[in-house]
């Protein structure tokens, strides 16, 4: 396993749309998530999609356990994701690829998930709360959107610049 890079907004490939894992999860597809919730966990966050490693596939990681909890790793290859409500509700994101911008965003509050798991079974389940949220802002890099692309221009106009100002002066520091 090894921590990636976790590219960051303007990075233009966080814009792609990930293509889907062809041929089933392999041992490639197995070590991509391993390295995946290396990288996660080390940053720390909650979720992360293949794209914010550079890598434009269908590959999700997750793990909601809370600080005091066993990790409970979660793994989704080429998700579909079904809305089964109309009832959304305002959740405050972050996103290690937008690193420290938190803002609120409207989800639908639950929504049916079909996936591939680690060992390539296919999966059906009901994500609600947070699981829901989570994985709703995961399948938008899987599409080339990023949380921000909800907020007005301003904001994300406020929020690429404050990326963009962090890394410069981390830039300078390491200089």
């Amino acid at each position: 396993m090894a921590i990636r890079e976790i590219l960051t907004v303007p990075d233009p490939r966080l814009k792609e749309v990930s293509k889907p894992v062809e041929g089933g999860v392999t041992d490639d597809i197995r070590a991509l998530m391993d390295d995946m919730l290396e990288t996660m966990y080390d940053a720390p966050g909650i979720g992360l999609a293949a794209i914010q490693i550079g890598v434009p596939l269908r590959v999700i990681v997750m793990d909601l356990a809370g600080q005091d909890e066993e990790p409970q790793p979660r793994y989704f290859v080429n998700p579909e994701i079904l809305p089964l409500t109309e009832d959304k509700a305002p959740y405050e994101e972050g996103c290690l690829s937008v690193p420290d911008v938190y803002e609120e965003v409207e989800r639908p509050t639950e929504c049916r998930i079909r996936y591939l798991d680690y060992d390539g079974n296919q999966q059906e389940e009901v994500a609600e709360g947070l699981f829901a949220v989570c994985i709703q802002h995961e399948m938008d890099h899987l599409e080339g959107t990023l949380f921000i692309d909800y907020l007005s221009r301003l904001k994300r106009q406020r929020a690429v610049e404050k990326v963009r100002k962090a890394t410069r002066m981390k830039a300078k520091v390491g200089a």
